[in-house]
């Protein structure tokens, strides 16, 4: 009977996470949209004349939350070395993730702009990988879509990486690939929105007073993280 009891904890704890992770992405795509808007509407360009852009878009995104899925379960891998070698090693990794969730809050309302230094950080690798993505341009069929999207998922994003410590918080390869995955998802509807509606969408998310609403509900949200995190580890 506890096993099981133990079993349904963990499901709700994995959920309520998913459900997190979907909705930090949903916040955040107000960030996607200046970092990968411009990828998603220059498909007019990449794909054939005459046919519908919505299969090479659905194509892209899911190269791109593929790439999001092995990230998180690469840094869920290390999250659970820790937690297994360090004693309140998964209280830290929480209290880590409630603190880029912060740092992604003020990035996002343009506050303070800390979580750039990493994308800039990020360049080196990036300046290696971009090259590769042309060799699918033009895309010939939706499935050189994926590939690109692939590549493209590896774009340096503060947004990206603010999620990623939830995968590492999560302490499980498994639980890792499912939060980012989750995550990547919450980012989907924007991107198709701004590959359809795209100056509507744009004017939207722009304003100030949007970005500022959407980064004070994630500054609530790290702060009850963190608030939790330093008092298991005081207690």
């Amino acid at each position: 009977m506890r096993g099981e009891i133990r079993l349904l904890k963990n499901i709700k704890m994995n959920e309520l996470q998913w459900l997190s992770a979907l909705m930090i992405g949903v916040a955040g795509s107000v960030h996607c949209v200046g970092m990968c808007g411009g990828i998603v509407t220059a498909f007019s360009t990449a794909t054939p004349k005459g046919t519908n852009p919505l299969p090479y878009m659905l194509a892209y995104n899911i190269g791109r939350i593929t790439s999001y899925a092995m990230a998180g379960a690469l840094t869920g891998a290390v999250g659970a070395m820790v937690g297994q070698h360090a004693g309140q090693g998964v209280v830290v990794l929480n209290l880590i993730s409630g603190v880029f969730l912060v740092l992604l809050a003020t990035y996002i309302g343009q506050w303070w702009m800390a979580l750039s230094r990493l994308e800039h950080a990020g360049q080196h690798i990036w300046k290696r990988l971009a090259p590769l993505s042309r060799r699918f341009l033009p895309f010939r069929s939706p499935l050189h879509a994926v590939p690109y999207g692939m590549i493209w998922g590896w774009l340096p994003c503060g947004l990206v990486y603010s999620a990623l410590t939830w995968s590492l918080a999560s302490g499980s390869i498994t639980r890792g690939a499912m939060t980012m995955f989750w995550f990547g998802l919450g980012t989907l509807p924007a991107l198709l929105l701004t590959g359809a509606l795209s100056h509507q969408f744009r004017s939207l998310v722009q304003k100030t007073i949007f970005r500022q609403a959407i980064a004070l509900v994630l500054i609530i949200s790290g702060g009850v993280i963190v608030i939790k995190a330093v008092s298991d580890l005081v207690h």
